[in-house]
């Protein structure tokens, strides 16, 4: 946990539950620190990047959280650099309560899972959104080639702070892909061994044949 996850989210009623359970004081040496946005690593560009979908938490005019999945092929999450998430907001449903939740407060909440590899990166930060013309040619391409999805609009981040979540209860889960890619050497060797049972049935046949005409 970084010193600016902790001070943005340890309120005053937040440390009083910790002093309750015993846990205040360990926390409050987490929240020690300058109070300055973190910036992003390599490894946090990475995970984002990785990515097919996340959790993307608003709040609205009336007070009430919402939460909404955003999802696309890898890639479309990705850091644009240390302080700063993009991502391609694909047309979905039209309701529009993520983006109208921006408009009153652009405060957001991320959660990203790597369900096989039982990780988790949750970030706080300050969205906005840009027309799709502003995409930035270095990022390379906003929709890979063969994604069918039209993106509406650009969502920015800047990042106020991350944190890397314990796998505790996180159950490994897998995508079609993931698992094609771990049972093909398994599927290969059950084709092999066929081949081998075929061609030992084909011998014991013959074998047979000759005992007979003995």
């Amino acid at each position: 946990m970084t010193s600016r996850y902790a001070q943005l989210l340890f309120t005053p009623p937040v440390q009083l539950h910790q002093e309750h359970h015993g846990s205040r004081r360990n926390y409050a040496a987490m929240a020690e620190g300058p109070a300055v946005a973190d910036r992003l690593t390599a490894a946090e560009a990475a995970f984002a990047a990785a990515s097919t979908g996340f959790y993307l938490a608003t709040t609205g005019s009336t007070g009430w959280p919402y939460v909404q999945h955003r999802g696309g092929p890898p890639g479309f999450l990705r850091a644009l650099d240390e302080r700063t998430l993009a991502f391609a907001d694909f047309r979905g449903n039209k309701q529009y309560i993520t983006t109208g939740n921006l408009d009153t407060d652009n405060r957001v909440s991320l959660l990203l899972m790597d369900h096989p590899a039982r990780r988790r990166l949750k970030i706080l930060g300050r969205a906005r959104t840009a027309d799709v013309s502003a995409w930035p040619a270095a990022a390379g391409p906003l929709v890979p080639d063969g994604y069918r999805a039209v993106p509406e609009r650009i969502m920015l981040i800047d990042v106020e702070a991350y944190d890397w979540n314990c796998p505790q209860h996180i159950q490994p889960r897998f995508t079609p892909a993931e698992l094609e890619e771990a049972l093909g050497p398994v599927r290969e060797r059950m084709a092999s061994l066929e081949q081998e049972n075929a061609r030992l049935k084909e011998r014991l046949a013959r074998a047979e044949e000759v005992d007979r005409a003995r």
